[in-house]
């Protein structure tokens, strides 16, 4: 644990609310999938929102049941009152970065770029900084100054739900095996996603980092509900599946986790083009919703976890860096819509 990141997070949190809800379809903000990023980073051991409470009554009840401490600047609206929250909230940072020395990472949840010489002035005393912010509402000054920024509505969680496929919806004569395979996929998701944030924030990633990683996204988390008896058992099945690959670690009996390299990957972003080149009518691209399901009526055996990722979502993400496709919220749709790269051949 002491080579942990001691992480401090602190929420703008009215910019952040209002971001999501105009620029993600009225979406209300959930703290969930920065948690989740976070854990994957380090550990989480103050965590502080400050807004004008009686404007997010909801909000409230849901970071309070979250363990975050509510700053309440309570004045009356306008300018001032958004001011205020500011100042009050880099006063803070500046206090715990002073006398909690211990916090290597501040994370500052907020598009604003008032904040920029709070960035410049943590990281003159040598910590680190990770940005937070909805991407539509967040000054262009903000993330270079940020060692890190993470934009909320990339994060993983944060989007249209997926869509039921059909092998989903179909009804079982059994809910036993059902809600074993269910279960099943759930955890073969979150170890998946678990390890391949680690690998992007930290790189090496061991089977003793992996489960307090797991634990800090979820403290009750523990693999007897999974049906295994120690954490290696739970490993080694996953690594059966292909889900993850193991290998020897830095100390014995703590192996190093990976996800297992598919050369098929390219072949399934030219899938989702020709599919999505297929579907595009004139000046109407593919939605995201749905399109799973087109796919696999080409290709039945298609699945995006044998492949290593956790979602659709984040398949067509990877095919959209790849080139293969091109993809983009749109709030007015409600949804993600897809368009095929030029080259894309018709599926016959």
């Amino acid at each position: 644990m002491d080579q942990e990141e001691r992480i401090a997070l602190f929420l703008d949190y009215e910019n952040l609310a209002l971001g999501a809800r105009d620029h993600l379809g009225g979406a209300a903000f959930d703290l969930r999938p920065i948690a989740d990023a976070l854990a994957e980073r380090g550990r989480v051991v103050a965590r502080r929102a400050y807004a004008d409470w009686s404007y997010f009554d909801q909000d409230r009840r849901a970071l309070t049941r979250s363990h975050v401490e509510l700053i309440d600047i309570p004045q009356k609206m306008g300018a001032s009152r958004k001011n205020a929250a500011d100042i009050k909230m880099a006063v803070d940072v500046l206090e715990m970065a002073f006398e909690r020395g211990y916090i290597s990472t501040f994370v500052l949840g907020t598009g604003d770029s008032d904040f920029t010489p709070l960035v410049h002035k943590l990281r003159e005393l040598n910590k680190r900084v990770i940005g937070v912010g909805v991407a539509a509402s967040t000054s262009g000054l903000l993330p270079p100054a940020c060692d890190e920024f993470l934009y909320y509505d990339r994060l993983e969680g944060v989007g249209p739900p997926e869509p039921a496929t059909v092998d989903e919806e179909r009804p079982a004569t059994d809910d036993a095996p059902v809600k074993q395979q269910i279960s099943g996929d759930q955890l073969a998701k979150l170890v998946a996603q678990t390890v391949a944030g680690v690998q992007r924030s930290s790189g090496e990633v061991t089977a003793s980092t992996l489960k307090r990683t797991l634990l800090r996204k979820d403290p009750t988390f523990s693999e007897a509900d999974y049906g295994f008896r120690a954490f290696g058992e739970l490993l080694r099945h996953l690594a059966e599946r292909r889900v993850i690959e193991l290998s020897d670690g830095p100390a014995k009996g703590d192996p190093e986790v990976g996800l297992p390299e598919h050369g098929d990957r390219e072949v399934a972003f030219g899938l989702l083009a020709t599919v999505v080149a297929e579907l595009t009518e004139p000046d109407r691209p593919v939605a995201l919703s749905g399109l799973k399901d087109q796919l696999r009526r080409v290709r039945p055996e298609f699945s995006e976890k044998k492949l290593g990722y956790s979602s659709f979502l984040q398949f067509c993400k990877a095919a959209a860096t790849s080139g293969a496709v091109a993809l983009q919220w749109r709030s007015d749709a409600g949804d993600y819509l897809v368009t095929a790269a030029e080259s894309a051949e018709p599926v016959g």
